[in-house]
């Protein structure tokens, strides 16, 4: 039974760890890619072909090249886990926005009437 346990913990630290490893888009095929939140089939094809001229040189080539990829998608790509030659894109910080909704989030407390 503990075997069983280790080796199911075991087994979703694995997938844990692989769904948050970076995807190179030089490097990455058309499933990798897939897999990166906001990229579909169309826009995997589209790196790909891009791709076959020659590898990305930095985040504004991938931007110049892949038509539908602007700043805010690659940010996204960015924070998704997507990379440039290893790099995420400069500038961007992972989950910025999720830290900001966080902090300014108002805590509301739950009111009760009181019935007599």
């Amino acid at each position: 039974m503990l075997k069983k346990l280790l080796l199911l913990v075991a087994g979703t630290l694995a997938a844990v760890s692989m769904a948050f490893a970076a995807v190179d888009v030089n490097k990455a095929d058309q499933a990798a890619l897939d897999s990166i939140k906001g990229i579909g089939p169309s826009m995997s094809r589209a790196i790909l072909e891009e791709r076959k001229k020659g590898n990305f040189k930095d985040w504004n080539d991938l931007q110049t090249r892949v038509k539908g990829i602007g700043d805010k998608s690659s940010d996204k790509f960015s924070n998704a886990g997507l990379t440039v030659n290893g790099q995420p894109k400069p500038g961007v910080k992972a989950d910025a926005k999720k830290e900001e909704k966080k902090d300014s989030a108002p805590v509301k407390a739950k009111k009760q009437d009181d019935k007599k």
